[in-house]
């Protein structure tokens, strides 16, 4: 028999790396459709670029390194890079966005550091991180749901704006923001930050329409497809359980405390559970196998740390949603992590044992 050495990503599922990135685009369906029912085809449409993108630069890098092409493009994490940042997009974002957004992901945060298995930081989250910072204006343009939108909006005219910025009918994308009432909508969690700033309460702000009954209007149903999809990965042995329940047990720990000390100005668990990108966070992107900590323990505390910086950064920080922060700034934990949780070699004695 011939033992075979391997670099990183290691899976003991016995599973082929390419078998392993189908199944996690695969379970990305549920909460892609509801985010396409609430939201329009706009998502669809950027994951579709994003694609053809991340193909390309993934093509071009590799045969500059002079790396078997095909064999590469066939393990698809390209493409499920794309998508995860197709999905994080607003509907709108300009074409422009996309294809800055997902040729860095690749270029520079997987292919320059080695590529598969050796980029410290999840690629997708970077490339979204990179955006915000750099176009926050466009990366804030998200829409209100279909049920409270004051202007219908075809597959065309998603189209048309995401290329041109205006509908077929001429309606740009400020204007398609309001709602019925003629106002200008912003997500659930930046509307509640914004009221708290204001000195409304938690209460009296999510009595607005752009929440539902336990999270965001439409973010509700969007995270249960995510969540959805998680467990399908869970079941079939695609990610572990730690990292998942240890950032919403920590979230939803910490926010339980903060409606103790003080409900009028902390924003209840359920909303942050259930609003922005809560779910595809925790089963999608901080389970990444190669950029997230490899030991059980290991990945209990980077799933808390991940949680713990994202309630800090939506309750004071400048962003209402954080995930994109806190998963980077827990992949520079990692190494340090993974170094004080490893297991005891087999064999090793005990501490405090004579030999």
């Amino acid at each position: 028999m011939m033992f075979k050495i391997a670099s990183s990503p290691h899976n003991h599922s016995q599973k082929k790396t390419s078998a392993i990135m189908r199944t996690v685009i695969f379970a990305c369906i549920p909460g892609a459709l509801a985010q396409f029912y609430f939201f329009g085809a706009g998502n669809l449409i950027h994951i579709a670029m994003a694609c053809a993108v991340a193909l390309f630069c993934e093509a071009f890098i590799l045969s500059l390194r002079d790396k078997p092409v095909r064999k590469h493009l066939l393990d698809y994490s390209a493409l499920l890079t794309a998508v995860l940042l197709g999905l994080s997009l607003p509907p709108l974002a300009p074409w422009w966005i996309t294809v800055i957004g997902t040729a860095f992901a690749i270029t520079v945060v997987k292919q320059l550091y080695g590529g598969l298995g050796s980029n410290p930081f999840n690629p997708a989250m970077a490339g979204y991180v990179l955006l915000l910072v750099s176009f926050p204006l466009q990366m804030t343009m998200w829409l209100p749901p279909e049920s409270i939108q004051h202007i219908d909006l075809t597959f065309f005219d998603s189209l048309s704006v995401i290329f041109t910025g205006f509908t077929t009918e001429g309606y740009s994308v400020n204007q398609l923001r309001m709602n019925i009432d003629g106002i200008t909508m912003a997500t659930p969690l930046d509307t509640l930050k914004t009221d708290l700033t204001l000195g409304l309460t938690t209460a009296e702000s999510m009595t607005k329409s752009v929440f539902g009954a336990y999270g965001g209007l439409g973010w509700e149903y969007i995270n249960l497809g995510f969540l959805l999809g998680g467990l399908y990965m869970l079941k079939t042995g695609v990610i572990k359980w730690q990292i998942p329940v240890a950032v919403l047990g920590s979230m939803a720990f910490i926010a339980i405390g903060g409606s103790i000390i003080d409900a009028d100005q902390a924003a209840p668990p359920m909303l942050h559970l259930f609003s922005g990108a809560t779910m595809m966070a925790a089963f999608f992107i901080a389970t990444d196998p190669v950029s997230a900590s490899t030991t059980d323990k290991g990945r209990l505390i980077y799933g808390c740390l991940i949680g713990l910086l994202t309630y800090i950064i939506r309750t004071w920080g400048g962003y209402p949603d954080a995930f994109a922060f806190a998963v980077l700034l827990a992949n520079m934990c990692v190494p340090l992590i993974d170094q004080l949780t490893q297991p005891k070699v087999y064999g090793h004695p005990a501490r405090g044992t004579k030999q």
